[in-house]
């Protein structure tokens, strides 16, 4: 798999970015199920029984540095809102579990308020102190937990554990470099632990890397006159989802990952999500093996995968449909800004229900609309088939929908460039999947964007 080539890349950064066209909002019993505590509880009973091979997928290339933006915000042009952040990040210093990686003289020096602030700063920031900002996000330590320091890696690997109740394979999409690190840390919580590990890595392929552009179409070069190439976006991990060796893959982001201590209902929701595949898996198969237009409507009217408008009186066809591959998604309460989520989207006369985010909708009109009518949003919190029930490998790159790219405009050294990145990963990337929508707890969400985010109850023991 590989990125378009120069020339058809450069016609669509010069083009607008491509809009889908929204029919309306998923909500509840309108593409998104609710479940009963009853059946969340027979849906993980299902998941403990199941012998099927399961692995977690998690990207973590991402780096650290923006969740200390508002540090370098306040070194390059401090005002009253960076002033306020780094004010409150320094009252409430001792929260922060990498707190208790500082040498005691500065541990000291921090609680007497005797540090400088600049000084401080640097200090988290530079690579002759902390250089927390240079490391990857899965590296910087999130939470305490008793005498040990914990960071994204390990407890996802923890998580999981819990989850899967044992046995389970880790793949983690990284930063070549880091991998040595990340390997001596998760070393350290098998002694921890005294449980062996079965964790992969993989990096981005740099063929899928996107050339960088200027505003004018022309291909930005760096001084050594060599052309500028960018990361394009999580789209480009598909293959390297493609290598899990799995039945079911889960997927998660490495910054949605909650205090041990508050991390059971999150557990019990991926729980509850690996059940659902299982439990439409097995019904569907039912319903395949001895079809009736009554059965695949009874079907859908539970899951709720296809819209009304979709369902034709052709057998065969609604067969095919249902032969695609399976994932279940949760969905929190939107509580914030309208913005990525579950919606119904019309194209070539089809209504199919996809995760779209906010830079694929024309905020204008009907479907600004929509958008704000809309009630759930995506914590990346799902699980796929790895594999189909008779065993075969799944092609991922089959499903995929190429014309749901993204064009991003980024800043190079203080030069605007544009580039594309590839359709995301749970978005254009999975566009011909069958997709079942279920609500999750919002206590299942507790991303870390800014290091501030620490301090929210779900990252505090």
């Amino acid at each position: 798999m590989h990125n378009t080539t120069l020339e058809e890349q450069r016609i669509r950064i010069l083009a607008p970015q491509p809009e889908v066209k929204l029919h309306a909002a998923c909500k509840i019993n309108e593409g998104i199920i609710e479940l009963s505590d009853d059946q969340r509880e027979s849906l993980r009973e299902q998941f403990f029984a199941t012998s099927l091979k399961t692995a977690f997928f998690i990207p973590a290339s991402g780096s650290g540095s923006r969740m200390f933006e508002f540090l370098f915000d306040f070194i390059s042009n401090p005002n009253e809102t960076n002033r306020g952040a780094v004010e409150r990040f320094l009252n409430h210093i001792e929260d922060f579990a990498f707190f208790y990686q500082f040498p005691l003289d500065i541990q000291e020096q921090l609680r007497n308020r005797t540090m400088e602030i600049d000084a401080f700063v640097a200090y988290i920031l530079n690579n002759k102190g902390m250089g927390l900002a240079h490391l990857p996000k899965g590296l910087v330590p999130f939470h305490k937990n008793g005498p040990f320091l914990l960071n994204p890696f390990q407890e996802h690997v923890l998580q999981g554990s819990e989850i899967a109740k044992g046995a389970c394979t880790f793949h983690f999409s990284i930063r070549p470099n880091f991998k040595t690190v990340i390997e001596e840390q998760l070393r350290f919580l098998e002694g921890m632990t005294g449980k062996r590990l079965q964790v992969e890595y993989s990096e981005q392929n740099p063929a899928t890397d996107a050339y960088a552009f200027n505003t004018e179409g022309e291909v930005f070069c760096l001084k050594d006159g060599q052309a500028l190439k960018r990361p394009a976006g999580h789209g480009a991990l598909l293959e390297n989802l493609e290598s899990v060796d799995a039945d079911l893959i889960f997927i998660k982001n490495i910054d949605n990952v909650q205090h041990l201590n508050k991390s059971k209902m999150a557990i019990e929701a991926m729980q509850e999500l690996g059940g659902l595949l299982l439990q439409i898996r097995e019904e569907i198969a039912a319903v395949i093996s001895n079809p009736s237009l009554d059965k695949i409507n009874a079907l859908n009217q539970r899951y709720q995968l296809f819209h009304a408008s979709s369902l034709t009186n052709d057998v065969e066809q609604l067969i095919a449909m249902l032969q695609r591959p399976i994932r279940v998604c949760g969905f929190v309460k939107n509580e914030g800004q309208p913005g990525g989520g579950p919606f119904w989207i019309s194209e070539n006369g089809q209504i199919s229900k996809q995760i779209i985010e906010k830079a694929q909708i024309g905020l204008h009109g009907d479907q600004y609309r929509v958008m704000i009518q809309s009630t759930h949003f995506n914590p990346v919190l799902m699980v796929c088939e790895g594999r189909k029930a008779d065993g075969t490998k799944i092609n991922f790159e089959a499903y995929k929908d190429d014309s749901k790219y993204f064009i991003v405009n980024k800043k190079h050294e203080g030069n605007e460039i544009k580039y594309v990145e590839l359709p995301g990963l749970w978005n254009g990337s999975m566009a011909d999947w069958n997709s079942l929508f279920v609500e999750v707890k919002s206590e299942t969400f507790s991303p870390v964007k800014t290091i501030l985010d620490l301090l929210e109850p779900a990252h505090q023991a």
